[in-house]
């Protein structure tokens, strides 16, 4: 069966996707981490409040990536939509990196 999804109906899918991987959010003066544990020391995002810019870890990009068949520059957008939605900030810019820390 092949189904067929508007851009804002996918959207919405890879919203509450993200909703429920239950992320922590722990911040800091500057920075919002999005991990699975409070004292956990991998973030899966980091939102720098300072510079607006949203940096997603390639994992998560690649886990949402393969799961929605999305190529990977629409899914890192799509996330960094999320997290502005998510914490009601701006995202000027999202970006992929391979490890995140919380500092």
């Amino acid at each position: 069966m092949k189904l067929i999804l508007t851009e804002s109906k996918l959207e919405q899918i890879i919203f509450k996707y993200l909703d429920n991987q239950n992320f922590v959010q722990v911040e800091t003066d500057r920075t919002i981490f999005f991990g699975f544990k409070e004292d956990d020391e991998q973030a899966k995002i980091r939102y720098d409040k300072i510079d607006n810019v949203c940096i997603v870890h390639n994992d998560l990009i690649d886990e949402i990536s393969s799961f929605f068949s999305l190529d990977k520059k629409n899914c890192k957008n799509l996330i960094g939509k999320w997290v502005e939605n998510t914490i009601q900030m701006n995202v000027d810019f999202t970006l992929s990196q391979s490890s995140l820390i919380f500092n």
